[in-house]
């Protein structure tokens, strides 16, 4: 298994944007005074009333703001108009991963109640045994157990440095079983509500194969299949990546400094046949849109130059951040993220973080949705 590790960059509370529109559209954040790129940097205001607590009605007719990097210009569509933005010899990236039903919810022999977010299953094991994060941290140490139902128990096996546990799901049933059963759907606390039924298919993407996510790549929820073959309809094709998303994804920024942060490790498995459509798409000039920040991640670790990705499965731990010099990514499709996140410090890189806080004052103005069951974006040249 490789593990990437390249950066390929240098090295409080919520505030009023920092944003000037820039002309010339460059790519890279400006640096302080000192040089540095900070935390606050990425700070915006967000009225709580913006903040997506449902997913739309239909899918596709979430809200799209087009921001165009060349002229500084943006348009405001529905995501349903994605493929008049495409052209032939194109190329979509897709992140395939699919969501568990990760939280397990249960009782201590107190009666005390306890939490557990199931993370993946410990390598080599036997599947019960797994990473998680647990709340209270402080009551279920090693040694304790967690009762979800007369079928399923957790038990913390042991607790790692930085502050995950390993635990072992007991029952009479398989843990597939247990989990499809037992298992909720892992929404983001920001969503202030209980899982629904619904939530089992809307917070998954239709393109989704592969088991092993905690959070969904949420730029891929607007789509439909019937929108997907109309793009392919537009001559462009389509491949999948899988990058199963973890604690790097939505674990927050506790330093100011960038050059200090670290992320965690996610695994991914990019596909001959892929990297094969990769190629092509260099091959005839198309673009390549990346559907997602997790696409975007995974296509900058396998990168070998402009023209080429590395097929196979690995880890990754690559941050990016501005400034950063892209080698993959033409084209970017996503979601409006967290003020601090590493999500949009991504986007800041791709698009520069001055006009990437005007889009989003805009889109708070003119009242988008935000976060995993908000409207979407798309960075073109």
């Amino acid at each position: 298994m490789n593990r990437v590790r390249d950066r390929r960059r240098a090295s409080g509370p919520r505030g009023p944007v920092r944003a000037h529109m820039d002309p010339q559209g460059e790519r890279e954040s400006h640096p302080g005074p000192d040089g540095a790129v900070g935390t606050s940097d990425f700070e915006y205001l967000l009225p709580p009333g913006r903040i997506a607590r449902h997913p739309a009605a239909r899918r596709a007719d979430s809200r799209l703001m087009v921001l165009r990097r060349s002229t500084a210009t943006i348009e405001h569509r529905r995501f349903r108009e994605l493929p008049a933005l495409v052209a032939p010899g194109d190329l979509m990236v897709v992140n395939d991963t699919r969501v568990f039903p990760a939280r397990l919810r249960g009782r201590k022999p107190t009666g005390a109640a306890g939490e557990v977010l199931l993370l993946r299953p410990v390598p080599d094991g036997d599947g019960a045994t797994w990473e998680a994060l647990v709340r209270p941290g402080r009551k279920l140490k090693p040694g304790r157990v967690m009762d979800v139902a007369p079928e399923l128990s957790v038990r913390i096996v042991d607790a790692r440095p930085d502050g995950r546990r390993i635990v072992r799901l007991e029952g009479d049933l398989t843990v597939g079983k247990a989990l499809e059963r037992f298992g909720e759907v892992p929404l983001p606390p920001y969503l202030d509500r209980e899982p629904e039924p619904r939530d089992r298919h809307r917070y998954q993407t239709v393109y989704a194969r592969h088991a092993g996510s905690v959070a969904a790549p949420t730029a891929g929820l607007h789509f439909t299949h019937g929108l997907l073959a109309e793009i392919a309809a537009r001559g462009v094709a389509r491949c999948a990546i899988t990058l199963h998303v973890g604690t790097a994804t939505f674990r927050p920024v506790e330093v100011d400094d960038l050059a200090n942060h670290v992320m965690d490790a996610e695994y991914y498995t990019v596909p001959e046949s892929s990297a094969e459509a990769y190629g092509r798409c260099r091959l005839l000039g198309g673009r390549v849109w990346a559907v997602g920040t997790t696409v975007v991640r995974t296509l900058e670790s396998v990168a070998a130059g402009r023209d080429r990705i590395a097929p196979g499965r690995g880890s990754t731990d690559l941050f990016i951040s501005p400034p950063f010099r892209f080698r993959a990514v033409d084209c970017l499709v996503t979601n409006f993220h967290l003020p601090r996140s590493t999500l949009l410090m991504l986007v800041a890189a791709f698009a520069g973080t001055e006009r990437v806080l005007e889009a989003y004052q805009e889109a708070v103005a003119t009242g988008y949705r935000f976060y995993s069951y908000g409207d979407a974006m798309a960075i073109l040249p």
